[in-house]
């Protein structure tokens, strides 16, 4: 899916926890698990998947690389499959604070150490490695007409802070601003990173990083921002209930694993307006994989592994048509305002962040 020749990233990483496996995807659902035999299956191959115009080769690629992973990959699903083939139902939340047993915990992300920041949350997960994060929801000030504030973190013993958002006041559509900084969320900061914009109808969103607008930009749009992503969410018209769906377009990666900049210069030509058109040139299209009704709990399920504890409308997971397996983003609930949201390449922590902001806007067309 993706091609794997890049160097190693200088990432520090320790060996995950295994914990059983977490089905999900409905408000008035219960939680279920269910075994899962090869959780890691086809990391190895998901490189060719985001490879921009990569169609044609992806046979090929995967074919040579299967023989080179195959000891590796038997190896860590080994392992996975201890925990993951285990039948365990989510125990129920105690209240009051109090330590989690190592069994409760859920496995925690890799360490992992960088120098910038910017540089670290706009960059493309090593292939690999899934990068494990928290996300926190803020609702102070709520009462006097603010909007909740989140915020992302990396999910270990560090928490290093990674990024802020926040829903802007006045604007003609949600839109929501994405800072590097904690507390400055002002568009004008040095710490502004990316924003988050949708349609009138709240169905549609696209991601932008911190460039300026093409209208205010240099001629050669070395200035301009680019997008980084849309997000389309299925209206649901009919009021049938059931979970969510929704499409992620991304930028395809070239040949040196980088994302392909997209830097439309009308809205003719951005991202959402291509993805209607079917002009999918160094894009790629990924979706939310289908939760599967189960009868013994009455809901629709899907396995996170251990990384969410709650059922919720919003809990999805974003996959490739091509591989079903390889995740390339998650995001559950956990408690009433933390969620988890984990992510692997080709996906950055902005993008990743952004689509999690969106499933939060109020959508009344898709709920």
């Amino acid at each position: 899916m993706f091609q794997i020749n890049g160097n190693k990233p200088d990432f520090i990483t320790k060996k995950k926890a295994s914990a059983p496996a977490t089905k999900s995807d409905s408000d008035e659902s219960e939680p279920e698990t269910k075994p899962s035999k090869s959780k890691k299956k086809s990391t190895a191959n998901s490189s060719s998947m985001f490879q921009a115009g990569g169609d044609k080769e992806d046979k090929k690629k995967d074919k040579n690389n299967k023989d080179k992973e195959k000891n590796n990959r038997k190896k860590n699903a080994a392992k996975s499959d201890e925990s993951d083939d285990e039948d365990t139902e989510i125990p129920r939340k105690k209240k009051g604070k109090g330590r989690k047993s190592k069994k409760d915990e859920r496995p925690p992300s890799p360490e992992i150490e960088f120098d910038d920041l910017e540089e670290f949350v706009l960059q493309p997960a090593p292939q690999g490695i899934t990068i494990k994060c928290k996300v926190m929801r803020d609702k102070r000030g709520m009462d006097r007409g603010f909007y909740p504030t989140y915020y992302l973190h990396l999910d270990n013993d560090k928490k290093v802070f990674l990024l802020a958002g926040r829903k802007r006041k006045r604007s003609a559509t949600s839109n929501y601003l994405i800072s590097i900084d904690a507390t400055d969320l002002s568009r004008g900061g040095e710490n502004f990173i990316g924003k988050l914009r949708s349609n009138l109808m709240g169905t549609k969103f696209t991601v932008f990083d911190n460039g300026l607008n093409p209208d205010r930009a240099l001629r050669d749009m070395s200035n301009a921002r680019q997008e980084l992503a849309a997000i389309i969410y299925e209206t649901n018209v009919l009021g049938f209930k059931g979970p969510r769906k929704m499409a992620v377009i991304i930028p395809g990666m070239d040949d040196d694993n980088e994302r392909v900049p997209i830097c439309p210069r009308t809205d003719n030509d951005n991202i959402l307006m291509r993805y209607q058109n079917r002009q999918m040139d160094n894009l790629i299209e990924l979706h939310n994989k289908t939760p599967v009704w189960n009868d013994d709990t009455t809901s629709y399920v899907l396995n996170f592994s251990g990384r969410v504890t709650q059922a919720s409308v919003k809990n999805f997971q974003i996959v490739h048509s091509k591989d079903n397996s390889y995740i390339v983003m998650q995001f559950g609930r956990v408690a009433d305002d933390v969620f988890t949201l984990d992510y692997n390449y080709p996906m950055c922590a902005v993008q990743a962040f952004a689509i999690a902001l969106s499933s939060f806007d109020g959508k009344l067309a898709c709920e």
